[in-house]
């Protein structure tokens, strides 16, 4: 089976594609489309709490027919965060669960997860310790109840799960190290609590097949003209599997996106 997920970063800038950003982002979309992924998730869709509009439904649907769509926005804050999942299977059930984050995290549509009969499939969209840390408390508490979260599922049966975990875990994980041990999504808090999420029971994926590979990247800044030029990343993306069903990771990777920066799309197939 083939899984990708992407942190799209607006689903209408895709759809509009008025830009020459847009235009790469339509076409990585297209690109996906034409693998026909069993499951595809997307992170920060920035969509209305009505969801789509009829345009961009549309729009996906015709990239993406006779797939199950499943979506969750932010009701906080309009046009904020939000996750989808497309499958080509039905699922036996559809959740978009209340972790007991703190403040409005719960209500800024972070998680969605389906159930499928041998295993749970889910998506997160993790939230970011903001410019000069100051979500960084919260974000800890994020970190434990969904630990809390995904061990519950994986209590019932193995789960899969992926999405824009904002964590660059180890310093092979982002190109500038030394320089970022203060970043939001490299400070010693927030690699920990990415520690004890694999310690709970999980696998990382793409390091499970590349375990001393650098270089390999998901998310490059837009503010730096030159930084998927350079290869100047961090790997924040990431696909987790329990533990049991590591022996059935086939492939990994990161999805090729040329010039286009900010997240790329990971790819994860399992020999189900």
């Amino acid at each position: 089976m083939q899984f990708i997920s992407w942190n799209i970063d607006s689903i209408n800038a895709a759809v509009e594609h008025k830009s020459a950003r847009g235009e790469m982002t339509w076409e990585t979309l297209t690109h996906i489309a034409s693998r026909q992924p069993d499951v595809f998730a997307i992170q920060e869709t920035k969509l209305k709490n009505t969801g789509m509009t009829k345009k961009q439904a549309e729009a996906i649907a015709n990239l993406f027919p006779d797939y199950e769509l499943y979506w969750r926005s932010s009701t906080a804050r309009s046009g904020y965060s939000g996750t989808m999942i497309l499958s080509r299977l039905k699922p036996i059930s559809v959740d978009y669960p209340s972790i007991g984050a703190p403040g409005d995290m719960d209500q800024e549509g972070r998680i969605i997860t389906l159930e499928f009969e041998n295993y749970f499939v889910s998506t997160v969209y993790t939230p970011n310790s903001g410019s000069s840390l100051v979500r960084l408390d919260d974000r800890g508490m994020w970190d434990d109840a969904y630990r809390a979260y995904i061990q519950s599922l994986d209590d019932q049966k193995p789960v899969i799960f992926s999405g824009d975990m904002n964590v660059a875990h180890e310093e092979i994980d982002l190109k500038n190290p030394k320089s970022n041990r203060h970043s939001a999504g490299f400070t010693d808090q927030e690699r920990e609590k990415f520690s004890q999420l694999l310690k709970a029971g999980f696998t990382d994926t793409l390091r499970f097949q590349n375990p001393e590979i650098p270089s390999i990247y998901t998310w490059w800044a837009q503010i730096s003209k030159t930084s998927k030029i350079n290869n100047s990343g961090w790997r924040i993306d990431y696909y987790l599997v329990s533990n049991r069903i590591a022996n059935q990771i086939a492939n990994t990777g990161v999805i090729d996106t040329g010039a286009r920066q900010d997240h790329a799309p990971i790819l994860l197939e399992m020999d189900f």
